[in-house]
């Protein structure tokens, strides 16, 4: 099986090629990449991409036919990848996220695609009071992050679509260790400000509701939908991935992360406004259309793992929030050197099919 993985070398990319290479035999897989974040590395055990048959840099927004015309399933992860880099870079985000997707999944179904995979959000459900949402609710989304997969999941939907099968996975909040980790995600962060500091600070009242899964749970998922027939769930189809058990207050987040890591104190801002990011999600859909790719991780064991991973590289920077583990701040540096240009693109020169081999 031969498979495309856009955005590869990000923070859920090197996850995912991991575990498909260990579940999917003979399988041969092919990674495109800017390259944003490739130095981002908190593994020792050397780059990720060794593992890949071939690698390519270049834009999402200029990726080549032909690396189409030869995969079997392509797995759509290449996006500005959330809320404030998204309201800071709105247009890119509309452009990179929505655009790009779409034109990608219409190129790949002429190109003989048999699955398109789109990493989707449960984000889109934004403030949501009442029960749990399915797919079938109505949707709120609140930022330009949530908007852009919103508009990638309207158009893959509407698309003639031919023979190709299309999966779009609203996965709950991404958290785990990651040969590429981030700490701007609530459980990463709050792991790491337990280490660092000793304290975590939640910004919020502690009360909004988050959906979360591990990176592998992803992975797993994505296992699934590379090779989905249209007689599981449809031709088109969206889905909640995720565990209902995975749907956490922050502060039980908080308090977790304090219990695995004795000594840690919990400072809530009781004061604070209500954060109108709250909502629960329902995953009965995936639990029924996936039983053989459930999510096996526990709230313990991922919050084991990040502190086992940060401590085995010696995190303690206390000022991690100005760190290259904040997405945000790397692409900062790339503007304010002038090798980013304002429409997130390269401004040196570059060759998009650059390719490296195992």
């Amino acid at each position: 099986m031969r498979v495309l993985i856009t955005g590869n070398m990000g923070y859920v990319g090197p996850v995912v090629l991991r575990h498909l290479k260990a579940a999917v035999p003979d399988i041969e897989i092919t990674g495109y990449d800017a390259g944003f974040f490739a130095h981002c590395l908190t593994s020792r055990e050397g780059l990720p991409e060794i593992n890949l048959h071939r690698q390519y840099f270049g834009d999402v927004r200029d990726l080549p036919d032909e690396l189409l015309a030869s995969a079997d399933a392509v797995v759509h992860l290449a996006a500005i990848s959330n809320d404030p880099m998204g309201d800071r870079f709105e247009a890119p985000t509309l452009d990179i996220n929505f655009r790009a997707s779409a034109s990608l999944a219409q190129r790949a179904r002429d190109a003989g695609v048999k699955n398109f995979v789109f990493a989707s959000s449960c984000s889109v459900y934004g403030f949501a009071k009442g029960g749990p949402r399915k797919e079938s609710d109505p949707l709120n989304p609140l930022t330009a992050y949530s908007r852009s997969k919103i508009a990638t999941e309207q158009a893959l939907a509407q698309m003639d679509a031919g023979d190709m099968v299309i999966t779009s996975l609203r996965f709950a909040t991404a958290c785990g260790m990651s040969d590429r980790l981030r700490l701007d995600l609530v459980l990463n962060d709050f792991v790491a400000c337990a280490l660092a500091h000793g304290e975590i600070s939640v910004l919020s009242d502690g009360s909004p509701w988050r959906p979360l899964i591990d990176v592998s749970d992803m992975a797993r998922a994505i296992e699934w939908a590379i090779s989905r027939p249209s007689s599981n769930g449809g031709r088109y189809l969206a889905v909640n991935a995720g565990s209902d058990e995975w749907n956490f207050q922050v502060r039980d987040l908080a308090e977790a992360v304090a219990q695995a890591i004795p000594g840690t104190r919990i400072a809530i801002n009781r004061d604070a406004l209500p954060d109108k990011r709250s909502y629960r999600v329902d995953f009965a859909l995936y639990r029924s259309l996936a039983p053989h790719h459930q999510p096996r991780m526990t709230l313990a064991e991922t919050v084991g793992m990040i502190s086992n991973g940060l401590r085995a590289f010696g995190f303690s920077d206390k000022d991690f929030r100005s760190s290259e583990w904040i997405r945000l701040r790397v692409i900062e540096r790339g503007l304010g050197s002038g090798r980013l240009s304002s429409d997130l693109r390269w401004t040196v020169t570059t060759n998009e099919t650059a390719r490296a081999t195992a």
